[in-house]
């Protein structure tokens, strides 16, 4: 199947999700909507349960691609963690998908695929990906921590201490996972408080 209709497919399963529970969400609505058979929509995913992986792994490609792109702009640490303390912020209250991959709360409504690997269903190789394990919260931290410390080194934007670099942006991904449940008061409070914390933690 070419990409675009395998997007296709899945943007239906995540429009659908949107409406009612996992659950509740049809096979036969999900191709419907992509204007594809139920077969093919079985051809690519195998089941329920593989098209709930496949979408669980492309919001959690949405939300990495996000924090690159943070990491990628303009200014010193400060300002590109908490660019990606914002779109981390942003992202999970907006996608409960994300919210549950950050957090590990998963609701009754959504979707709760094992996150160990399971035995390939399909010979599609997106599918193997998806059939491979799916991150659990501290994975997403480590490999945020990571990249941005890889990130940050390379740009000159930050100090040369890897393990402060790493502090901080723990800190920052956790204030901003903090504020899903309780948003702070402000237009601009997740980044107001985000950087805040990280003028102190870079000051010590």
């Amino acid at each position: 199947m070419m990409p675009a209709a395998r997007d296709s497919l899945l943007d239906a399963a995540f429009t659908a999700l949107a409406r009612r529970p996992w659950s509740a969400v049809r096979m036969v609505d999900v191709a419907a909507a992509a204007g594809v058979s139920r077969q093919t929509l079985y051809n690519e995913f195998g089941s329920k349960e593989g098209l709930a992986r496949a979408l669980v792994r492309r919001e959690a490609d949405t939300y990495l691609a996000g924090v690159e792109r943070a990491l990628a702009t303009t200014g010193d640490a400060r300002d590109r963690l908490t660019a990606t303390a914002d779109w981390t912020a942003w992202l999970a209250r907006d996608n409960a998908v994300v919210r549950a991959l950050l957090t590990g709360c998963w609701s009754e409504r959504l979707p709760a695929p094992t996150l160990s690997a399971v035995p390939s269903s399909s010979a599609v190789p997106a599918q193997r990906r998806a059939d491979g394990p799916l991150p659990a919260p501290g994975d997403f931290v480590a490999m945020v921590r990571d990249r941005a410390v890889t990130v940050l080194a390379a740009s000159g934007s930050a100090q040369p201490d890897p393990a402060g670099l790493a502090r901080c942006c723990e800190l920052a991904l956790r204030l901003a996972l903090s504020c899903v449940a309780a948003p702070p008061p402000g237009e601009n409070g997740v980044a107001e408080l985000v950087r805040g914390a990280l003028d102190r933690q870079l000051k010590d």
